[in-house]
């Protein structure tokens, strides 16, 4: 039976980045000042992105006939572009930034942060069909509130927080709060879709705790993720009924096919990804992990004793890894470990090495039994 296409799901993502804040109602002047501010504020614990308009064209390559000029400026990096750039090419720019702020006298962004400032009172009239989301409204000395117009243009204007420009700190102190709460959440995703042709049956069905391994999997991810998913293939789909799955969309590529899979299913989660073959995987470890957990990084990983390098098989992947991910694969690679070796990543150092072994091969399984029946495995 022909199936229609699968719906795909699309990130929540303003102009730039999912979280983003156009700074309005000042001249641009006070508008990059309080960026700068906000910027060096937060810079501790977020990675911040800035976008404004300059109308002086530098004297570049580009005034001489190029169209792409890369400058390595020691301390950063410059890209220049002699071509204009829409919302589908900038938003990759941005990919590793935790929020942007954007000049609102030249662009619009999802939310926004509206001064009160008589200097861009006839401005911010023009503008308020950019007013989506407010919020924060913040004064400037001489003002006491909101001017009449935006209450009349914003229903539940007296709900929305006012600051005095001044106050720094506070301001910061909200933003890094909206940012706190926009932390993606955590699904867990058990990777049990795999051929199993060296063990000779499916590693999935192996009891080593007293039921199948990938229902054990599952519940060990059950208390640390708001909810748990296997990942198979589409044939397998109809005998794991009782389960909830997805099933592989990015065919005949692994586990990479399986990560991608499942950002398509839900692209705005973090996916904590285990393989279905690791039967020393306990508590403490996975609790190791989430609360070592970096948001502002492409994932989180263990450094493998084993391999000398991040271990791909356990892994918490942000959202951010998505677009990270299809680029590798643009240029013919579908190794996530590849992904984690050239990536802004967090590496963790296990404090128990031995819940990483994964059981591939009659050998192994049998090398585990003998430690399980053995009591050598610490227990949770």
């Amino acid at each position: 039976m022909l199936q229609g296409p699968r719906k795909i799901h699309r990130p929540a993502y303003g102009s730039f980045s999912r979280n983003e804040w156009a700074i309005i109602g000042a001249p641009s002047d006070l508008i990059q000042q309080l960026a700068y501010g906000l910027s060096a504020s937060l810079s501790e614990h977020y990675r911040l992105g800035y976008v404004d308009a300059d109308p002086q064209s530098p004297q570049t390559a580009l005034a001489y006939g190029s169209t792409l000029e890369y400058t390595d400026k020691a301390t950063f990096h410059r890209l220049d572009f002699k071509a204009p750039l829409n919302r589908f090419q900038l938003r990759p720019l941005f990919n590793d930034q935790d929020a942007v702020l954007v000049n609102g006298n030249h662009f619009r962004a999802k939310k926004q942060i509206v001064i009160i400032d008589p200097r861009g009172e006839a401005s911010l009239r023009k503008r308020l069909d950019h007013l989506t989301d407010v919020s924060l409204f913040l004064l400037t000395e001489e003002m006491t509130g909101p001017y009449a117009f935006l209450k009349k243009s914003l229903p539940h204007w007296a709900d929305i927080p006012t600051m005095a420009i001044e106050e720094l700190p506070l301001i910061a102190e909200l933003l890094g709060q909206h940012l706190k709460a926009a932390q993606p959440p955590l699904s867990g995703l058990v990777l049990a879709g795999g051929y199993s042709q060296r063990m000779g049956r499916d590693k999935g069905l192996i009891d080593y705790h007293g039921r199948p391994q990938r229902e054990y999997m599952q519940d060990q991810l059950a208390s640390f993720c708001v909810d748990t998913w296997l990942s198979c293939r589409p044939e397998q789909q109809a005998k794991l009924s009782a389960f909830k799955t997805i099933p592989d969309t990015f065919i005949g590529l692994g586990p990479f096919g399986a990560l991608l899979s499942a950002f398509r299913e839900r692209p705005d989660h973090a996916w904590l990804v285990t393989a279905v073959d690791l039967p020393l995987l306990d508590e403490a470890t996975l609790q190791q992990l989430t609360e070592g957990r970096n948001p502002s990084k492409v994932a989180t990983a263990f450094r493998n004793p084993a391999t000398d390098s991040p271990d791909p098989l356990l892994t918490i992947w942000e959202p951010r890894s998505y677009p990270v991910l299809l680029q590798f694969l643009a240029q013919g690679y579908a190794s996530p470990r590849k992904v984690l070796l050239n990536s802004p990543i967090e590496r963790l150092e296990p404090r128990h090495p031995q819940a990483l072994t994964n059981v591939n091969s009659p050998e192994e399984y049998a090398r585990i039994i003998a430690q399980l029946q053995g009591g050598k495995h610490r227990s949770r």
